[in-house]
């Protein structure tokens, strides 16, 4: 049985799944499915065509669902699709996609969003990742699965964010981020791997240093882009056991479309 506060408007089309729990004030429009488990604070505001998966926690003041802030939209029937055991903290708003992408904003399973995160329209964000405060992403940015943004990064839209990257703290990231970076600044500059949060999830030290050398030819040699990739796929045919990562690491660069970042 959903537990849902007296106080709460629910609209009696919405799809409320057995042991979600709704707080006070919160509102929920009549196309919003929300899957069980998941607990939806005070004062939150759920509209649109917005999908919630199991064991959520959506914490006061959210707002999720709510038209793109983009002038082009004319009400067209987009989405937002939440999955499962993330956490979104106080006043973070996600807002529907648009028909001008993929229709869909996505924030995918076991995210960290931490307070006053924006995830403008058509974003997709992968799993495992961490928003700081005040983190804002525009539109149609994509951030890959294990990222870490630091408080009050600012992504520029249609900017793509490699896996296990990490910024920091006011970051300005106006272009795309290879995979497994650690970049800082306004606008933003890499700094070396993320090399310490690849400990965290398991890498071992060989692992760790066959990337270094991957970042060295990236950005350490004077090499332009299409000689660095030959590099890369030269360490990959050396290191076998590193061949995924590497294939990841050459992939992303292969479907950069806005450049990537530079020292």
């Amino acid at each position: 049985m959903s537990l849902i506060h007296a106080t709460a408007l629910v609209d009696p089309k919405a799809q409320i799944a057995p042991n979600v729990s709704i707080g006070p004030y919160s509102v929920i429009g009549a196309e919003v499915c929300i899957d069980a488990g998941t607990e939806i604070g005070p004062h939150v505001c759920i509209q649109g065509r917005t999908r919630i998966g199991r064991d959520n926690r959506i914490h006061a003041f959210c707002s999720l669902g709510g038209v793109p802030q983009d002038k082009k939209y004319a009400g067209e029937p987009t989405e937002l699709h939440i999955g499962d055991r993330n956490t979104i903290r106080e006043y973070c708003t996600l807002n529907l996609g648009t028909v001008q992408d993929a229709g869909v904003t996505r924030l995918g399973n076991d995210n960290w969003i931490m307070a006053y995160v924006h995830l403008a329209h058509d974003c997709q964000v992968g799993n495992h990742t961490v928003f700081a405060n005040s983190a804002q992403l525009a539109g149609h940015v994509h951030v890959g699965d294990w990222a870490i943004l630091g408080g009050y990064t600012g992504v520029h839209q249609f900017v793509h964010i490699g896996e296990h990257v990490m910024t920091g703290i006011s970051s300005v990231v106006t272009q795309d981020v290879p995979p497994f970076v650690l970049l800082a600044g306004s606008p933003a500059v890499p700094h070396g791997i993320n090399a310490e949060g690849l400990r965290r999830r398991g890498f071992d030290s060989a692992r760790i240093a066959v990337l270094r050398e991957a970042y060295r030819k990236l950005y350490r040699q004077g090499l332009a882009l299409q000689e660095a990739l030959g590099a890369l796929m030269a360490l990959q045919r050396e290191h076998a056991d590193s061949h995924d990562d590497l294939a990841r690491l050459l992939s992303f660069l292969a479907g950069s479309k806005r450049g990537i970042v530079r020292p």
